[in-house]
């Protein structure tokens, strides 16, 4: 006789067809008589539908290495709410990717349809114990879900399969965690970790002291009374405390920050922020443009750091380029809030290089999840040309649809280095150009200012004279102001 595991099993694996994903005729006459247009039946939308090829089990593998090399084995859970199988599926394995990224080995994913996540287990109680079923098949000892839970929602999914269960959002901090290098990359992540850690805070037994006493106290009077103060109400005093002080230093680092932004301004320098989607290939941009040589590696969020480095057009102005983090679908409102002195390089910039992932299944969805968090920032308003990087792993058809669509549109590779002169020309003819036109007689002592006119400026003519270095030129307003005082 064939168990309700089993046949639970055997629905869930057809449902993986893509084909059978909308309601057939047969259908039709099987299950509903008033149906009226496009709609799932009512099976599929009770079923978990397990996601076929995200298994990263390790395989042909001896039992001592095993053992060695073993990871934390996790099963994906996501609620399916809105938008197609496809998209559905594309978060799943993006969620998977982020998984590998922490450190850990995928057993499987499920995704179930539902017009919202249960209030009490995200997927409704029912389906909460077929996961757990899944949970115990596979061997897991963590649950991954695709959003973020509330603290009611966890605590209850756990209670039901019996395992370890974060959210996309705990998962994500996690990598950043391990990703920070620098002080003030640590500090951001902290403080995005205690944001979210507040709420979540849980305390058991007797480590729970009642602030009461008299009859308050349940009648026991003298000697009843607590310390004053609970053990949970102690770990939120605490951790108030340290992200007050994490914000601080974080204003303070924002400082230096501020800083160097200014004297760049100052100088009149034009700075481009290279922004995108994560693991789009920013640094392999960032390497190829500048020489920079900094770390690439083919995994979500390896740059957290950002890195500036100066750079010039082909005709010789100069300008910085800076690198800043990746971003990624229902990034954490914390880690958009941490980092905001860092994403206020993008913010700043006279140009944004947009980097989209040429090869991905969905590029359009990154561009919009990129510029959702632009918008948070302030940066929706910065000059924007779309990089579509990993063109030579890319199909031409989506190559084409994406040139259409976007107005200022480049497509690249920073691993073969195609399309790479035209990006540099495309930066030349897109930054600010100086537009106040000088005629200047500059005494020989002031040749520091004859140098600035050739960095800062555009030079149209100069020749020497007996009383000094006559020089017609293009500035900046900055630089012309300094010049009145010396007519020609």
């Amino acid at each position: 006789m064939t168990s309700r595991t089993d046949l639970f099993h055997l629905r869930a694996e057809a449902l993986a067809d893509e084909d059978l994903l909308r309601t057939t005729a047969d259908d039709l006459d099987t299950y509903d008589d008033t149906y009226d247009g496009e709609q799932f039946d009512r099976e599929e939308r009770a079923a978990l539908r397990r996601v076929a090829g995200l298994s990263t089990e390790l395989e042909d593998i001896t039992e001592v290495e095993y053992r060695q090399l073993r990871l934390e084995r996790v099963v994906l859970a996501a609620v399916w709410t809105d938008g197609t199988a496809e998209d559905a599926d594309n978060s799943l394995r993006e969620l998977a990717a982020l998984a590998e990224t922490a450190g850990s080995t995928v057993l499987a994913g499920v995704v179930q349809r539902r017009s919202k996540p249960d209030t009490s287990t995200y997927l409704g109680s029912g389906k909460a114990e077929e996961l757990r079923d899944i949970v115990i098949s596979e061997g897991a000892d963590t649950v991954i879900c695709d959003t973020e839970l509330t603290p009611s929602q966890r605590r209850a999914l756990e209670d039901v399969v019996k395992v370890k269960v974060i959210d996309r959002t705990a998962l994500i901090l996690d990598i950043f965690a391990q990703h920070a290098k620098s002080k003030e990359g640590k500090a951001q992540v902290e403080l995005a970790q205690l944001q979210y850690l507040l709420p979540r805070l849980r305390g058991w037994g007797e480590s729970m002291s009642r602030q009461a006493g008299g009859q308050a106290a349940g009648g026991q009077g003298m000697g009843s009374r607590g310390p004053g103060e609970t053990k949970i109400e102690l770990d939120r005093r605490r951790i108030n405390q340290r992200m007050a002080k994490l914000r601080r230093e974080i204003k303070e680092m924002k400082t230096g920050r501020d800083t160097k932004r200014a004297s760049r301004k100052a100088h009149a320098v034009p700075s481009v922020a290279i922004a995108g989607y994560t693991n789009a290939g920013k640094s392999s941009l960032l390497n190829r443009l500048t020489g920079a040589g900094v770390l690439v590696e083919n995994q979500l969020f390896a740059t957290l750091d950002p890195t500036v480095r100066r750079a010039e057009t082909p005709d010789g102005q100069l300008y910085t380029l800076a690198d800043t983090v990746g971003f990624v679908r229902q990034l954490p409102t914390q880690l958009i809030e941490a980092f905001r002195s860092t994403l206020e390089e993008v913010a700043d910039a006279d140009l944004v290089l947009h980097v989209v992932d040429g090869s991905h299944p969905d590029p359009e969805g990154q561009i919009s999840a990129v510029r959702a968090v632009l918008a948070d920032v302030d940066a929706a308003d910065v000059k924007e040309v779309i990089v579509v990087n990993k063109a030579d792993a890319a199909d031409r058809e989506v190559l084409d649809r994406l040139l259409r669509h976007e107005k200022h549109c480049i497509v690249v590779s920073a691993r073969t280095g195609r399309g790479i002169a035209e990006l540099r020309d495309l930066i030349a003819d897109e930054l600010p150009r100086p537009t106040i036109d000088v005629d200047v007689l500059l005494p020989y002592e002031r040749g520091d200012l004859v140098s600035r006119l050739h960095d800062e400026g555009e030079v149209l003519g100069s020749e020497h004279t007996s009383d000094g270095t006559r020089v017609q030129a293009r500035v900046h307003p900055d630089l012309a102001a300094e010049l009145t005082a010396y007519p020609a």
